[in-house]
């Protein structure tokens, strides 16, 4: 893995983990927010902290290494997670991901169904 991509990597970490250092944005679609209510307790919390918590990476779900995508189960649904590079106007694509000054990365959780 070159260097780019390393920081990449590590930056998508940090911001997945909730580091406040990293601009972005987390969304939750509706599907999941539905889901999530209908669980006991924190629904939406017990999501959240599996995503931050996530290191399933391997060749099928992270073949550029960016540590940029995730599939796990919750209360028997399938759920994924993406991180997407914006420009800071989020109008366009980021020119350089691995500059946190040119992105703003967005984080969906979504269902499976969703995708």
């Amino acid at each position: 893995m070159d260097t780019h991509t390393q920081v990449i990597r590590d930056l998508n970490d940090r911001f997945r983990q909730g580091d406040p250092a990293i601009p972005g944005q987390m969304l939750i679609t509706i599907g999941v927010q539905q889901l999530a209510t209908e669980t006991v307790g924190k629904g939406i919390d017990q999501v959240v902290k599996v995503v931050r918590g996530f290191d399933g990476f391997n060749a099928d779900n992270d073949p550029h290494h960016e540590h940029d995508f995730g599939a796990f189960e919750f209360q028997g649904t399938k759920l994924f997670w993406k991180i997407d590079y914006y420009a800071p106007d989020l109008q366009h694509g980021s020119q350089d991901p691995a500059d946190i000054s040119q992105t703003m990365r967005v984080l969906t959780i979504m269902l499976a169904s969703e995708y």
